[in-house]
């Protein structure tokens, strides 16, 4: 999701983060506010507790967290969650376990398929919503990492997750599908029981900034009705003492029968991204643009630090560009340069010590430009 603005009370923590020992953990409690392209302004807040790195030289960004967040916006979009980690807690072992309930109020739908047509002129008076749909997901996800020897970890989870649509007034694509059963209406709501395994290598120099390093996955998730293999490499070089260049190649097929609800997001260690289309797969485009089963995405960047104080205060000018496209069921999803989507851009990142990060940009495709905001890089 594209955001502007954010909790920037958080960063007044990072001196007591420094100082704190593993055991010590320090308490948040802030509002904060920020904007979304597609669901207008927000009012949140956090509740939280983190047990800070402090001096120690590991890559994770604490010991580990809990954190409680509840968020409105104007178009009747919301969330509620409750996030526990645990990167580093316990030797050798990384632990994650999120609850969400969430309604997505504007959410982009415009067809399946790679090329899913986008015509303004359907937007009218009588039917302001056409490429929007309502979507509503309750949903619980467990991770558990271990580390068998140096960078490789062996992944282990579990999710159950229930997803409703409601048409919106007005003629909408969504309805017209529905209608015609190219989504199947037995899977309107559906509820998902997913189990999921793999392996990753993480030769990153820290997590939330990498300067240097690689991350690798492969996983695969066993769903309900379909299985999902996915794979991600992301490459991370400092060829000067202020420039930091990183690239990524993200490929995922989905066999069986996976719902459309299953085919809007595509899987990683970290949780499920937005895909294809928003910040965190192909920027300039809206959230879901795409949607298909198999899915590929590719990108290059360019991070130069223009306030370079390394660890402590890091703001950087960041150039980018994304590629990507959708494979339709039966399609052999695969690395190729045929009906790629494309969008380039540029952003400025602020990186506080080793947990805080926000990324201020835009990106441009071939309908328009969005503009992004993130707490964490796109990759």
């Amino acid at each position: 999701m594209r955001r502007i603005g954010a909790a920037l009370l958080a960063a007044a923590l990072a001196p007591a983060a420094l100082g704190a020992q593993r055991g010590a953990w320090v308490d948040q409690l802030y509002p904060y506010a920020y904007y979304s392209t597609i669901d207008g302004f927000w009012l949140a807040g956090r509740y939280g507790w983190y047990s800070p790195m402090g001096f120690t030289e590991r890559p994770e960004p604490n010991w580990a967290s809990v954190k409680f967040d509840a968020a409105a916006s104007t178009q009747g979009s919301y969330l509620l969650s409750a996030d526990a980690a645990a990167p580093a807690y316990w030797d050798g072992w990384r632990v994650a376990l999120t609850l969400s309930a969430a309604r997505s109020n504007r959410l982009g739908y415009y067809g399946l398929g790679n090329a899913a047509s986008y015509e303004p002129d359907s937007i009218t008076p009588a039917s302001p919503y056409f490429y929007k749909v309502s979507r509503t997901t309750q949903s619980a996800r467990l991770t558990v990492q271990r580390r068998v020897i140096g960078p490789l970890r062996v992944l282990g989870g579990a999710t159950v997750e229930h997803t409703d649509f409601r048409t919106l007034p007005g003629q909408s694509r969504f309805r017209e599908d529905l209608a015609s059963g190219v989504v199947d209406s037995a899977t309107v709501p559906f509820s998902d029981y997913v189990v999921r395994g793999g392996i990753v290598v993480d030769w990153r120099d820290q997590e939330v900034d990498p300067h240097r390093g690689l991350f690798a996955e492969a996983l695969i998730a066993n769903g309900r009705g379909y299985t999902r293999t996915t794979a991600h490499a992301r490459v991370y070089v400092h060829p000067l003492d202020k420039l930091i260049l990183a690239g990524r190649v993200g490929i995922e097929r989905m066999t069986g029968a996976p719902p459309a609800a299953a085919q809007l997001t595509m899987e990683s260690s970290d949780g499920p991204l937005i895909a294809l289309g928003g910040y965190r797969s192909l920027r300039g485009y809206y959230d879901d643009r795409f949607v298909g089963p198999g899915k590929l995405v590719g990108g290059v960047e360019a991070r130069y630090g223009v306030l370079w104080a390394p660890r402590l205060l890091e703001l950087k000018l960041v150039a980018f560009y994304d590629v990507g496209r959708v494979f339709a069921p039966g399609e052999r999803a695969r690395i190729t340069g045929d009906g790629l989507h494309s969008a380039a851009g540029g952003e400025v990142a602020l990186a506080l010590l080793r947990n805080t990060l926000f990324v201020l940009g835009f990106g441009k495709g071939s309908e328009g430009s969005q503009l992004l905001f993130g707490t964490t890089w796109s990759y």
